[in-house]
């Protein structure tokens, strides 16, 4: 009996000395990596590095759209989708270029809140982009006689609609981009009153070689960075603050 006892007791001492399984090892290195993991998601968030790193990438594309619509002769515009801050979704921004030269509303803050009204109406009435679906028309004389005056002022009419129509706009320098989902942005321009911070913005270049005096605001959490965008050289300066909006 003391024999049993001790060859039990010696079998278990040696599977004790024979360390982990591979399998254990395994199940250990997993969690090691999602503890990890987890760890530097939250030291990203209370430091703001995806904001910060948004920061950066969004300035080289302001600079570079500068630089384009000077270049093209064509007016350009940023365009910021910027998602109401209850919903967990990401903001976007795509360039956008209109086929000349053209000027824009003064009264923007009005101007964005129709545009915004437009399009929650058309996505309550599934009706997607209404620009992207607008028909257009095409105004020629008929039977082969002389255009009338009035055919003449509706084809000029369109000639200028057409030119003033913004159309997308990417190359390698000036991507579209989804921000992080917990990066927030809001844009504000000369031509606002207050910062935008849902629905659509927009940033607007020139073919002169100009663009909007702007602060565009990138933040994570508590962190927060604003981009200053100057109008005569398009320069962008990064302040590690939320700066104030002119008055």
């Amino acid at each position: 009996m003391t024999r049993v006892r001790t060859a039990t007791g010696r079998r278990t001492l040696h599977r004790a000395q024979r360390g982990l399984t591979l399998i254990e090892i395994s199940i250990a290195i997993i969690i090691v990596a999602m503890l990890f993991s987890a760890a530097v998601m939250g030291i990203g968030s209370l430091t703001g590095a995806k904001a910060k790193g948004a920061a950066g990438e969004l300035a080289g594309t302001i600079r570079s759209l500068y630089d384009s619509a000077a270049l093209r002769g064509k007016t350009c515009r940023l365009v910021f989708e910027i998602p109401d801050p209850k919903e967990e979704k990401a903001t976007r921004y795509h360039a956008e270029c209109a086929e000349s030269a053209v000027t824009t509303s003064r009264d923007r803050d009005t101007a964005l809140r129709d545009e915004n009204r437009e399009r929650e109406q058309a996505r309550r009435s599934n009706r997607g982009n209404t620009q992207g679906n607008e028909e257009r028309r095409s105004y020629v004389a008929s039977g082969g006689d002389a255009p009338s005056a009035q055919e003449l002022m509706d084809g000029e009419k369109e000639r200028v609609q057409n030119a003033a129509r913004f159309s997308s706009f990417t190359s390698e320098e000036v991507p579209a981009r989804d921000l992080p989902a917990d990066v927030r942005v809001s844009v504000w321009t000369r031509q606002q009153k207050e910062a935008v911070d849902n629905g659509v913005a927009y940033l607007y270049f020139f073919p002169q070689g100009y663009t909007e005096k702007a602060y565009v605001y990138v933040s994570q959490g508590d962190n927060a960075w604003t981009l200053d965008v100057s109008p005569l050289t398009g320069k962008v300066t990064i302040a590690n603050d939320v700066l104030e909006v002119p008055r």
